[in-house]
């Protein structure tokens, strides 16, 4: 199938992936561009976690205090270059980051971090990993995808690895 560049160009605005990601994409979904934002989210996963975190030595701290001070968050978040830490997409992608995590409190940043004892108490395991793991939360901004959809963009944007690495939420008590 013959990918059109003006399609071609319309998934990259989207996304930001390279020319040659965003042909590949449209290659693999048959020309369907929603399919093929998913793949660049997919891909973008996958580099992530075949890429080794020892290089990430660059990032950004993120502060945030919801309105009224009651709710603060501080958010790191890792990469390997000073550039993509001062790149525009992920400073939004920090803010995002800080602002779900005051609105939706989770415990956890992924499934893997929660300790054995706690996941065998639980009867529905996935509402538990919803409820309390970052990654695996509807993202606020976007409910139609999880926060690690929204980390998958940016992966797939930037093409390099990006990890967020803890946070502290604090709450005045009620």
């Amino acid at each position: 199938m013959k990918i059109s560049l003006d399609l071609i160009k319309e998934l990259r605005n989207l996304t930001s992936a390279s020319i040659s990601d965003c042909k590949q994409a449209l290659a693999d979904a048959g020309g369907d561009i929603r399919k093929a934002i998913e793949l660049l989210r997919k891909r973008g996963l996958e580099r992530a976690s075949q890429k080794d975190m020892a290089g990430a030595k660059e990032g950004r701290i993120e502060a945030y205090v919801h309105t009224g001070n009651k709710i603060g968050v501080l958010l790191e978040v890792s990469c390997e270059t000073d550039f993509v830490a001062r790149n525009s997409d992920f400073s939004q992608f920090t803010k995002d980051i800080a602002m779900q995590i005051a609105a939706s409190g989770p415990t956890y940043i992924k499934k893997e971090d929660v300790p054995k004892e706690i996941i065998e108490q639980e009867k529905d395991k996935e509402k538990f990993f919803k409820e309390h793991c970052l990654l695996e939360q509807p993202f606020i901004k976007d409910p139609t995808i999880i926060v690690k959809d929204y980390l998958g963009s940016l992966l797939a944007k930037c093409s390099e690895n990006i990890s967020i690495r803890r946070f502290t939420r604090y709450q005045i008590a009620k």
